[in-house]
């Protein structure tokens, strides 16, 4: 019986770091979309969220049934707990994505800002390495790993703030790029949105390897910083959680 055990949670395992690596393809895929203005490709993006919901959802059943037949010992029911909250968070993530391929869609305006592209693209980078750093953190069960991950969103956040005061000086220097700006702002702050759930992704890996609940990212509270990083997206008509 503990044998049969150890398989279903290897490929629990399996699975949750699979759904972690498209997850990785999308977040690339919708950046690249808006990038490049590839309508098509930013539809194919909004049409793979089907397959990740689905993911997520086998995923909980996969996990819930394995607590109630096989009755794990602590450590295991930590494990699969970490493993149902961390798909939650690759699962916002996977709608993020999906949100910055419907601005892509639906973004007005043809004047575009070449050079926020351009650090769109190290943005996305970032949080494409955040990731997989995330995913191999896991895999390892590393709680340093994890934890260290927090690092690298507070370079997110910094680039984030860059990125919003060059699109700010660009609409200050073209009025043309007015209408397209609101787009640019939306998508910055989606995909620093994504690093805070990436972050939440490290915080259920410690748990999972500790047994610690804890907070990696309580710089986010202080209200002055959260006031900034939230003033651009007053007015959108995306729900950014």
């Amino acid at each position: 019986m503990r044998a049969l055990f150890g398989d279903e949670l290897k490929k629990l395992h399996g699975r949750f770091v699979e759904m972690g690596l498209n997850i990785s393809e999308q977040i690339y895929n919708s950046t690249q979309a808006f990038i490049e203005h590839d309508k098509k490709l930013a539809q194919e993006v909004i049409d793979a969220d089907t397959n990740t919901n689905g993911e997520e959802m086998d995923l909980e059943k996969q996990a819930l049934k394995l607590i109630a037949l096989q009755q794990p010992v602590a450590t295991d029911f930590r494990v699969i707990i970490s493993i149902l909250k961390a798909s939650s968070d690759l699962e916002r993530i996977g709608d993020h994505a999906v949100s910055i391929s419907r601005e892509t869609i639906r973004m007005k305006g043809q004047a575009r800002i070449p050079g926020v592209e351009k650090e769109i693209a190290t943005m996305t980078d970032q949080i494409r390495d955040m990731l997989e750093r995330a995913l191999d953190a896991y895999t390892k069960n590393d709680e340093l790993a994890a934890r260290n991950l927090s690092k690298k969103d507070v370079d997110v956040d910094k680039q984030y703030l860059e990125i919003r005061n060059a699109i700010v000086t660009a609409v200050n220097h073209d009025s043309e790029t007015v209408q397209s700006s609101s787009s640019y702002f939306l998508v910055i702050r989606l995909l620093e949105r994504i690093g805070d759930h990436i972050v939440n992704l490290a915080e259920w890996i410690v748990y999972s390897a500790s047994g610690k609940i804890v907070e990696l990212n309580p710089g986010k509270a202080n209200p002055e910083l959260v006031k900034r990083l939230y003033s651009d997206a007053i007015g959108t008509n995306e729900s950014i959680k």
